[in-house]
């Protein structure tokens, strides 16, 4: 490769007796779209840290255009040209995008008084730079999630950027924006700007990096040019395990559904679906973000109410205005933000666990604490959660444990129908095999099983049917044994 702007080499930290970080390196030239990929808890934000001076290392070296650093101030690194954006993006929401874009200008200006006239022009400037199209009086706030990525972008530049580290940049894009992130990040790589793209996506690993580099448990188990892996080996040296790749056939179906809509509208959101799903099937629903595909999961589980049409289970209508009307009729929803959406995340695992069933847990005044414990004990087995105290605060567990949880909840109240929107967003991927194999397990046992997502890959080896949703409308129905990714894009575009 050619010659380095950042070197690290055999960098060690530890907090506690915790080896966050054992023996690492990571090269990456000018340039260059390198990938650093890894499983949750493997090490790559620490990294992250260390090079941009939030964590200083216990040991290693750390070099930054030939020039050895042997310690590193996050204004340091931000002098040299080192830019983090985060998944968040450190914005703040109740400024203006101008007002993002220039402050930190204005604040080391000194000055006492704002200039609005300067606050402008530096921000025109800023999203000049990657020809970004924005309401520079729109609150933050106000923006997509896409748009507040191209401020973060845009304010990183400002500073004579010379490698910027973009933490999982994809995790809530559509694929159009996906695309247009892309385009701005191979213009950068022609100025000679070098890119540190963290993901778990092979999709997009193989599509936008030139080089990658994959770490385990706090060490490095791989590197390279992106040209000589394959989702196979990919797959292994994340996880250590080999997974096969297998599409799901139900093992048996029942004949009458157990679930149906039927001219089911929700104004301004979807109109005149009709939909089926019979026990021990996964039936998928794909479409773009504005589809009506996040909007058609919320409408059966009752948080939005139909306008029009029905529902039936096992044949007979039934009227879902509510949650507790869903669960009633034991039908269960996984969202698709479960940090906000699914979970009580200062609560404990255990809590978080029955707090679906806990009427069945109560005898008249009493809560039975044995039966509460029992069934803690019994999910976490079942669903292999890794904790080592179930007490603890669910945030203590990693995006794919915490999903765990989530379905932990709904199997503890008996269901017939399970509807999970994105169930593995944001999860590595040996969590995503396991969700996947936790899902067809549960089908194969007869529960009727609905997937709505966006990741085709997982639409196709995990469902036995699909639906595509465009514009309110479902459009097109497949049969997975025959149908491709392009098929279904077609269908969604």
């Amino acid at each position: 490769m050619a010659q380095s702007l950042l070197k690290a080499e055999h960098v060690k930290i530890s907090f506690g007796n915790v080896h966050a970080l054992r023996d690492v390196s990571l090269e990456i030239a000018p340039g260059e779209i390198h990938c650093l990929a890894g499983e949750n808890g493997c090490g790559k934000s620490t990294i992250i840290k260390i090079i941009s001076g939030v964590y200083q290392r216990d040991g290693g070296t750390i070099e930054f255009d030939g020039k050895k650093l042997d310690r590193i101030t996050p204004i340091d690194s931000i002098n040299m040209g080192i830019q983090v954006i985060y998944q968040d993006f450190s914005l703040f929401p109740n400024l203006t995008v101008a007002e993002n874009l220039a402050l930190n200008t204005e604040v080391a200006s000194g000055k006492k008084l704002i200039s609005w006239k300067n606050v402008r022009r530096i921000a025109e400037d800023a999203v000049s730079k990657i020809n970004f199209d924005v309401d520079l009086d729109a609150k933050v706030s106000t923006l997509s999630v896409a748009q507040k990525q191209m401020v973060a972008i845009s304010r990183a530049l400002m500073f004579n950027a010379r490698l910027i580290i973009m933490d999982e940049p994809t995790t809530a894009l559509t694929r159009k924006e996906v695309d247009a992130l892309f385009e701005i990040i191979l213009k950068l790589k022609a100025q000679g700007i070098a890119i540190l793209f963290i993901s778990h996506k092979l999709n997009e690993v193989f599509e936008i990096s030139d080089r990658f580099t994959i770490f385990r448990n706090g060490e490095m188990v791989a590197t390279g040019l992106t040209s000589d892996l394959d989702d196979r080996k990919f797959t292994y040296y994340m996880t250590g395990r080999e997974f096969a790749d297998q599409t799901f056939v139900p093992a048996k179906v029942t004949q009458e559904p157990v679930f149906e809509l039927k001219d089911a509208t929700v104004d301004g959101a979807f109109e005149h679906i009709d939909l089926t799903l019979r026990g021990g099937e996964i039936l998928g629903i794909t479409g773009l973000l504005d589809s009506g595909r996040t909007e058609l999961g919320l409408s059966m589980f009752g948080i939005m109410q139909l306008t029009g049409g029905k529902i039936l289970r096992n044949g007979k209508e039934v009227h879902i205005t509510n949650p507790r009307d869903a669960i009633a009729n034991k039908i269960g929803y996984v969202p698709e933000d479960r940090l906000s959406e699914g979970l009580f995340l200062q609560r404990s695992i255990g809590d978080n666990i029955i707090i679906s069933e806990i009427d069945k847990l109560t005898n008249g005044l009493r809560y039975d604490l044995n039966k509460r414990d029992a069934e803690i004990v019994r999910w976490v087995k079942e669903l292999e959660i890794k904790t080592d105290n179930p007490e603890n605060p669910a945030t203590t567990l990693s995006g794919g444990n915490q999903q765990r949880i989530v379905l932990a909840k709904w199997l503890a109240c008996d269901l017939d129908v399970l509807i999970l929107n994105g169930p593995t967003v944001g999860v590595d991927i040996g969590s995503k095999h396991d969700i996947h194999a936790i899902l067809q397990k549960l089908a194969g046992q007869g529960l009727g099983v609905i997937i709505i997502s966006d990741d085709l890959p997982e639409i196709i080896q995990n469902c036995s049917r699909i639906n595509v949703i465009r514009e309110g409308r479902m459009v097109a129905e497949y049969n997975t044994q025959d149908v491709t990714e392009q098929k279904i894009l077609d269908s969604m575009m």
